[in-house]
């Protein structure tokens, strides 16, 4: 079965339009009319109904659907060995915003340095979100707060952070919990830390500038949690109440069991 179909018929499902799913994948729509035809006489059913609104999956193509995601990963993961099978090609690299604030550009310096034919990928975003491209084979590895649990993640290395809560030094705090975005574990850990504290419900207010969260707390907007290497960072120290917790936040660098990098033992070694 054509990897390259399934791709088509992927995206036109996922975008419920032909000429969305054409675009997701830079295909002219009658290009990708055309693949989905093919597929469907290969495999001699129809795959979507056409509506008035696009196209909706047929209950042969509702059948197929888990199955084309399946191949279609397991191609792109062959397709990856395959051309790291002498040396490491490629390496996509997650982190969360706070590793990236304080250690990414030393781990990139030194990738370059001894690998320098290396092509380096990157994506930003919060620790659960990137546990989930990671297991979906998006990315080799990942820098994620906290010790991940689920079964299919190795971890390759552990870096320390000395996590503290901060608020305004000469001012009582509004209930305003700041954080950089959705899903980041430092607001999970106080939103818990503080409904144990105190009875009164926080409001969430997600920023995505740390400096400027900073600056927040320090005005008595809101309370937040960092690493203090980024406080540091920004020149926070002297001028916000900091108090050290006692949370598991550390950084895990970490990879999916079946798909371990080929400078494991490097990134194993590695300080930054």
């Amino acid at each position: 079965m054509d990897s390259n179909l399934l791709k088509v018929f992927i995206a036109v499902a996922d975008k419920k339009s032909i000429s969305l799913g054409a675009k997701e994948l830079n295909y002219t729509q009658s290009n990708a009319t055309l693949r989905i035809k093919q597929l469907e006489k290969n495999l001699g059913y129809e795959l979507f109904h056409r509506t008035n609104k696009g196209v909706i999956l047929s209950l042969e193509g509702e059948k197929l659907y888990p199955y084309a995601i399946d191949i279609v990963k397991k191609v792109e993961e062959a397709t990856l060995r395959m051309k790291n099978i002498n040396y490491q090609e490629l390496l996509r690299i997650g982190s969360t915003q706070s590793n990236t604030t304080i250690r990414l550009s030393k781990f990139i310096d030194r990738l370059d340095e001894d690998f320098k034919d290396m092509k380096l990928e990157f994506v930003v975003d919060s620790s659960l979100n990137l546990i989930e491209q990671l297991l979906d084979y998006k990315l080799d590895i990942a820098f994620v707060n906290g010790k991940p649990k689920h079964k299919d993640l190795e971890i390759l290395n552990i870096f320390k952070e000395n996590i503290v809560l901060v608020e305004p030094k000469d001012k009582e705090a509004q209930k305003t919990i700041f954080a950089y975005k959705n899903g980041c574990l430092n607001r999970i850990f106080l939103e818990e830390y503080l409904s144990k504290k105190e009875k009164n419900i926080y409001k969430k207010v997600n920023l995505e500038n740390y400096e400027l969260i900073l600056s927040c707390v320090k005005a008595g907007y809101g309370v937040a949690l960092f690493s203090k290497e980024i406080i540091e960072k920004f020149g926070y120290i002297e001028k916000l109440k900091i108090t050290q917790m006692d949370f598991n936040l550390d950084t895990y660098l970490i990879c999916r069991k079946d798909y371990i990098p080929m400078i494991e033992k490097y990134l194993r070694k590695i300080k930054i």
